[in-house]
């Protein structure tokens, strides 16, 4: 099959076997480790947890800060680095998003991976300025949102017609005290934020176009079809725009 937006690598890259709810990112996130020619990056990942996206990139060489509010999370991931043996290439900063400006240095990344964190901060542009100013000129970043539309069609699909009304209504895309997120976002509304922080976006993928719709029988029967089917349509409309999350890349100007 011809992957269209998105191709796989037959190199031995960074990060773990793609799964088809994490392909469309990793084969991003790849696509600009082979852009640096195997030079060791200095990365930020905003919101970094458990050190999903971190402990692999360190495995492959890179060094990298999390950012979490959690401590809980930020311990477990100080497990899993030296499980892996990378514990010296990651180190953990407790604090949340909106506090990002006060704890990292200008200019000092890289790469920054800013993932499901703009949904939840109280100031979204703020969090996205700070990330412009972590970056190095010519530095990357990897931003993961929430989708609106597919959030509106999830609520249908599922009989609760009062939550997709309000989704719909609502500026921000927040359906009332009982949602867990504050806001959710549309392709065009992510890239403008990203671009009035002076960040200029390359690609827009969705991700998990089809991975939360197939029954979990079915997506493991054949899941390399599934993720051929995820790749192929991650950036072609109407099929990005309908995924659950919308994934930038953008690059602040050398």
């Amino acid at each position: 099959m011809r992957l269209v937006g998105v191709e796989r690598t037959q190199s031995r890259p960074a990060g773990p076997a793609s799964g088809p709810r994490t392909a469309v990112v990793w084969t991003v996130l790849r696509r600009e480790l082979a852009r640096q020619q195997g030079r060791a990056l200095t990365v930020l990942d905003v919101g970094g947890g458990t050190g999903g996206f971190a402990v692999p990139l360190a495995e492959a060489g890179h060094r990298v800060t999390v950012v979490d509010a959690s401590p809980d999370a930020l311990a477990a991931l100080t497990r899993r680095a030296a499980e892996a043996g990378v514990a010296d290439r990651v180190r953990a900063v407790q604090g949340d998003g909106d506090a990002l400006a006060g704890l990292v240095e200008p200019a000092s990344a890289d790469l920054v991976l800013c993932h499901a964190v703009l949904e939840v901060v109280d100031d979204p542009a703020g969090v996205v300025g700070a990330i412009g100013t972590a970056l190095r000129p010519g530095g990357a970043a990897s931003v993961l949102v929430a989708n609106r539309a597919a959030a509106v069609l999830s609520r249908v699909t599922n009989g609760h017609l009062d939550v997709a009304a309000a989704l719909l209504r609502d500026p921000d895309g927040h359906a009332g005290s009982r949602d867990t997120l504050r806001r959710r976002y549309d392709a065009d509304g992510a890239a403008a934020l990203l671009e009035a922080a002076g960040l200029a976006v390359e690609q827009t993928h969705g991700v998990r176009v089809f991975a939360d719709l197939i029954p979990a029988v079915a997506a493991e029967a054949d899941l390399p079809a599934l993720l051929d089917l995820e790749l192929a349509a991650s950036a072609q409309p109407p099929y990005r725009d309908i995924a659950a999350q919308l994934h930038l890349f953008a690059r602040r100007p050398a």
